[in-house]
């Protein structure tokens, strides 16, 4: 099934009330990689995932900005981002890393502070482990940067999108499957109609849903996979980030980066501040954002960026 030839353009008014940020974009080969970069002090960047995209950082950009410069990119085919078809963005993870080093190296950042959630941890580690001088301290929601603990097995769910794509392609694109099953399966509580309107905001048509549906279907298990190295790379070298500080914050209730995502975190990281919050999902970001932004700011403040 082809996607049609048709755009529909993103409503600001669907998420400029609650995203009042000035936005920035980098050009990347004629593709425009947009980010929010607002306020001053130490960088604090922060990195989104799958299906989501910076509005899922609103409330902390909000609250950290006084203080710190909050960075926060769209992933290519996400958020404000260019949404370019197949022939221009092959939306793999190399890409995806690219584009992320691109950024920090435009916006000559170092002593960064990385808080990164879904795919936005791997992408970001990615960076890391390969420039591990230019990160002061780490801060983990809900993702991984490393295989999947014990051999676990992706959820179904996830299996089908990523390998059944006569399926996959029509009810991810067409149906926006991916966006609007999130919206529901994410979060541990309803989310509020506003927060609705500005997550699905840019997914608004089977043009725009594309990335929803290649970050699946990137997922690499095998070593013939593309992006197999990468993760076996990050994977290896994470152990380089042992001694820079870092902060792990969950919810218990999601279905893929699950308890036994968080404990391979904190074993891997045994000095690592860790909060597992029991009245979240994988949107912890919208069920406890009071009391993320508590602990963000808490270690902020404990462990200070030394030149």
């Amino acid at each position: 099934m082809t996607m049609p030839d048709t755009t529909r353009p993103i409503d600001p008014g669907d998420y400029c009330p609650h995203y009042p940020f000035q936005s920035h974009v980098l050009d990347r080969d004629g593709l425009r990689y947009h980010f929010v970069d607002q306020g001053t002090g130490d960088p604090v960047v922060m990195v989104h995932g799958n299906p989501t995209w910076s509005f899922f950082f609103r409330r902390i950009i909000g609250a950290l900005s006084p203080d710190c410069r909050t960075i926060a990119p769209d992933h290519m085919g996400c958020g404000l981002s260019d949404k370019p078809g197949e022939d221009r963005y092959d939306y793999r993870l190399r890409s995806r890393v690219a584009d992320f080093s691109a950024l920090m190296d435009h916006l000559h950042l170092e002593r960064v502070t990385l808080l990164v959630h879904d795919w936005g941890g791997m992408i970001a580690m990615a960076w890391a482990v390969a420039n591990p001088g230019r990160v002061a301290r780490i801060i983990v929601t809900n993702t991984a940067a490393f295989f999947p603990p014990g051999r676990k097995r992706i959820p179904l769910r996830l299996w089908i999108v990523r390998n059944l794509s006569a399926f996959a392609r029509p009810a991810v694109l067409h149906g926006n499957l991916f966006a609007r099953g999130a919206i529901v399966m994410a979060p541990r509580k309803r989310l509020a109609a506003h927060a609705r309107r500005g997550l699905l905001a840019p997914y608004n048509c089977p043009r725009h849903r594309l990335a929803t549906l290649r970050f699946v279907q990137d997922i690499p298990l095998s070593p013939g996979d593309p992006g197999f190295d990468i993760v076996d790379r990050v994977d290896r070298q994470l152990s380089t980030l042992a001694r820079i500080p870092m902060l792990i914050l969950w919810g218990r209730h999601d279905f893929v980066f699950d308890v036994d995502y968080y404990n391979e975190w904190r074993r891997r990281f045994p000095e690592a501040e860790h909060h597992l919050f029991d009245d979240a999902g994988h949107y912890l970001m919208e069920d406890v954002p009071d009391r993320i932004i508590g602990l963000v700011r808490d270690f902020l403040d404990r462990h200070p960026v030394r030149d």
